[in-house]
């Protein structure tokens, strides 16, 4: 199992942090450029489950899987929403998500003295934790293709 990247935006599309782990394949545009595209695309796929959704969509989109990766959502009550790119055999995504959320980002974003609600996140401590609680991740891994 492998984890490509992961996308944080606020609830005005901004892109918070990025960070990528076993990511070989570029997309050739700038990171601001793909980030804007994903959160496009994000907007568009919300919207498109809740017309066609023929029960109350409550959790919403969670995710999608082509036959090269995965992508999976986790939005909190406050807006902010958590994209990981991961391959396609991985499980338990959404509770790791949600546990980033409650581990790192809530103690290493939120609870900053420094950082402001609304700005980019640049914290040293707060990568360094990031990456140490991905690499920990049971689905962390390299990519064996």
């Amino acid at each position: 199992m492998t984890i490509f990247n992961l996308y944080i935006f606020d609830k005005c599309g901004t892109l918070m942090h990025y960070a990528e782990w076993n990511r070989t394949k570029k997309s050739g545009i700038t990171c601001e450029e793909e980030a804007k595209l994903t959160y496009g695309m994000l907007f568009s796929i919300k919207s498109f489950v809740s017309k066609i959704s023929p029960y109350d969509p409550r959790e919403g989109f969670l995710y999608y899987k082509t036959n090269r990766y995965a992508l999976h959502y986790l939005e909190t009550p406050s807006g902010l929403k958590f994209v990981l790119n991961t391959d396609t055999t991985a499980i338990n995504v959404k509770e790791l998500l949600q546990q980033l959320y409650s581990k790192v980002w809530v103690e290493y974003v939120v609870r900053d003295p420094m950082w402001t609600p609304g700005t980019v996140v640049t914290s040293d401590l707060f990568q360094s934790k990031l990456d140490e609680f991905i690499k920990q991740s049971p689905i962390f891994g390299i990519r064996n293709i």
